[in-house]
């Protein structure tokens, strides 16, 4: 049998961290994913329990904040609980082996937006510097052709 999940998304609050009465790291959050199809152009998102155990919990409590784009890497697993009334629950998470940056730092600074430094054409292009008047980035001057 296989049980793997990766997913993308964006944290929906702080990750916080806990533990168990054994001092066993636990972080609980939840991740918006977007899906790559949309209806009548609205953009969809699904919303997904993850949880973390040890150095994992740790980690993640530690880099990333409310808004910050995770990649998890993991496995899907079912519980039951029974709440405070006393009702019988059933909770699906993702259990995560693996955590990763979606997003850089610079992009998370920037509200989740990419950062503006890199290639426009809107902006004139690189840099939005439209002043240039060189060759193509990357281009070597003179008669060079590649021998491939």
């Amino acid at each position: 049998m296989l049980n793997r999940t990766i997913m993308m998304g964006r944290l929906c609050a702080d990750p916080e961290l806990k533990h168990t009465q054994t001092q066993v790291a636990v972080c609980s959050f939840r991740i918006a994913v977007d899906r790559d199809y949309s209806k009548n152009g609205d953009k969809e998102t699904d919303f997904f329990d993850v949880v973390a155990w040890r150095a994992t919990a740790e980690f993640i409590c530690k880099y990333f904040t409310k808004g910050r784009m995770i990649v998890v890497d993991g496995r899907m697993q079912t519980r039951s609980w029974t709440d405070k009334e006393g009702n019988k629950r059933v909770t699906t998470e993702l259990v995560v082996d693996n955590a990763y940056f979606g997003d850089s730092k610079r992009d998370a600074d920037n509200g989740g937006q990419p950062a503006t430094s890199g290639y426009s054409e809107s902006a004139g292009g690189y840099g939005g510097y439209s002043g240039y008047t060189g060759s193509e980035p990357g281009a070597v001057p003179g008669e060079f052709a590649p021998d491939f």
